[in-house]
């Protein structure tokens, strides 16, 4: 009940944002820029070892990264562009958050935080990849547990709540779970295709 509250609070609060932006006409590609810099703010945190601010700060890059695509719709300025600069600019966001948290690991000499921090990126890239290669040769391919979105909630946790290494952790194994469930499904319907299944 308390959680269906906040649900349609945060809806509420989100739409109103979008109305607002829509309203002025601002550019969706503005606000996927915008969410990028904010992001890029976070990292510097990060680095500097100012997690709870970096964690308050990725909730405010958010709010742009939620809003730009229903901003395209509803302004009917949606666009192949638009779409690409998207997934570019939001692969960028991704990358500089665990950019941040491996010069503070690198800095603090903890050699091993360092390689789990790398092992994420890859994760991060490839869940992406995998999925970007997979449909082109298949219709979609969503499977899997830990998107994005999963992945941006788990950083804020983590930093929130001075919990990172645990967080790093559930990043990389199922992060990279999700890069072998996609293999495992593009397979599977490649040769289903094929009419070998």
């Amino acid at each position: 009940m308390i959680t269906a509250q906040i649900g349609k609070g945060g809806k509420y609060l989100v739409d109103r944002i979008i109305g607002g932006f829509v309203r002025r006409g601002v550019n969706p590609n503005l606000l996927t820029s915008i969410g990028l810099l904010i992001n890029l703010v976070a990292a510097y945190l990060f680095a500097a070892g100012y997690f709870r601010w970096a964690g308050v700060t990725i909730i405010i890059a958010a709010i742009f990264d939620l809003t730009d695509g229903p901003v395209a719709r509803i302004s009917h300025r949606v666009t192949p562009f638009g779409g690409f600069l998207d997934s570019v600019l939001d692969r960028y966001s991704d990358l500089l958050l665990l950019v941040g948290l491996l010069v503070f690991y690198s800095r603090a000499n903890r050699f091993w935080y360092v390689v789990l921090v790398a092992i994420c990126m890859i994760g991060a890239i490839m869940t992406s990849y995998t999925r970007a290669r997979a449909e082109n040769v298949i219709r979609s391919c969503k499977v899997g547990f830990l998107e994005r979105p999963e992945r941006i909630v788990l950083l804020i946790i983590g930093a929130l709540f001075d919990r990172m290494a645990p967080v790093l952790w559930v990043i990389v194994v199922f992060s990279n779970l999700t890069v072998l469930h996609r293999v495992v499904h593009t397979y599977r319907e490649t040769q289903r295709l094929a009419g070998r299944l």
